[in-house]
């Protein structure tokens, strides 16, 4: 189970995404960057933070570690912005929190090397959730204590947009072109057969099993949060098992 807090404070807003996620203190003492639920992409990114997120935590990546972070509106009160305070009106109950990373920075790999079996393994996962917000323009990375951490996967699992054409998505190539590891020589062959038998269904309902059940209901086309949680796990095994997906990279 994700570990569950109850926000006490609301610090600040963090303008560099759409989304407008916000630095929340809770009630066990820690920071969270914390996504909200009031956001307009809604909650199909929230679901998106938990499957990809701890899949990647799964297969050794690091993740920082994510939280269920329960909002009382009435903190909002409290803010002068009036977009931000309209933005937590409306995210009373579960939210998404991920630890915050002190003192971190954002990643270039111009200035810090990683080694080819971390970049296929990036380049691997990423391929496989169809992780379209990982360019050198945006590589949503952090350094931290020397060690890159990968983040911000709201933009993940495209294809639960749109249930009706899910089964589309099962091949579809991932273009490498603008990722932001695709120039330091990731041995993607490696990476692949190290992780692929990893994900299997057991895995991933593990993995799914992590969503509330809030974030899943009144899905269309669906009859309860299970039957959605079978179409993640479902799509995902497809993919694995197809694999023509893998983008080819220069050595």
């Amino acid at each position: 189970m994700l570990k569950k807090v109850i926000a006490t404070r609301y610090v600040l807003p963090l303008r560099e995404g759409g989304s407008l996620p916000g630095l929340v203190e809770a009630d066990d003492l820690g920071m969270y960057v914390v996504k909200f639920i009031g956001a307009g992409q809604g909650r199909k990114t929230l679901v998106a933070e938990v499957v990809t997120g701890e899949l990647g935590r799964a297969l050794g990546l690091p993740v920082p570690q994510l939280a269920l972070v329960e909002f009382d509106a009435v903190i909002a009160r409290g803010e002068p912005d009036q977009e931000v305070q309209e933005l937590l009106k409306n995210s009373g109950g579960l939210n998404l929190g991920m630890d915050f990373l002190p003192g971190s920075l954002g990643f270039d790999p111009l200035t810090f090397e990683v080694d080819p079996d971390f970049a296929g393994r990036v380049l691997w996962f990423d391929a496989l959730t169809g992780n379209v917000d990982r360019s050198w323009r945006n590589p949503n990375m952090l350094l931290w204590h020397g060690r890159p951490y990968l983040i911000d996967h709201g933009a993940t699992l495209i294809f639960h947009h749109s249930w009706a054409n899910a089964e589309k998505f099962v091949g579809r190539a991932y273009d490498a072109s603008d990722h932001v590891l695709s120039g330091g020589a990731p041995d993607l062959a490696a990476a692949d057969a190290a992780l692929a038998p990893l994900v299997d269904e057991g895995l991933l309902r593990d993995v799914v099993g992590l969503v509330p059940d809030e974030w899943l209901v009144d899905e269309p086309g669906f009859a309860s949060a299970e039957e959605v949680r079978e179409a993640y796990v479902k799509h995902l095994v497809a993919r694995v098992a197809d694999r023509s997906w893998l983008p080819e990279v220069s050595s």
